[in-house]
């Protein structure tokens, strides 16, 4: 399983960088570390035209693990 993380990062980057990983085909899971809320909806919304499965776990006080699985 590869990690991205992405904390620190704010709109549009969390969902680019995370595109530009997904796109390489190389990978079936990965774990987006976050800690800007907007990526909440925009990374899995892409991930999952992507054919990716989304799961948000709230990791601490505004810091969140997005799970993607290839499905």
């Amino acid at each position: 399983m590869k990690t991205i993380d992405v904390r620190g990062e704010i709109c549009p980057y969390p969902m680019m960088i995370t595109n530009k990983e997904l796109d390489k085909k190389s990978e079936t899971e990965f774990k987006i570390l976050t800690d800007h809320s907007p990526a909440l909806s925009t990374i899995p919304w892409e991930a999952m035209k992507r054919g990716f499965d989304a799961e948000i776990d709230e990791k601490g006080s505004g810091e969140w693990v997005i799970h993607l699985t290839k499905t």
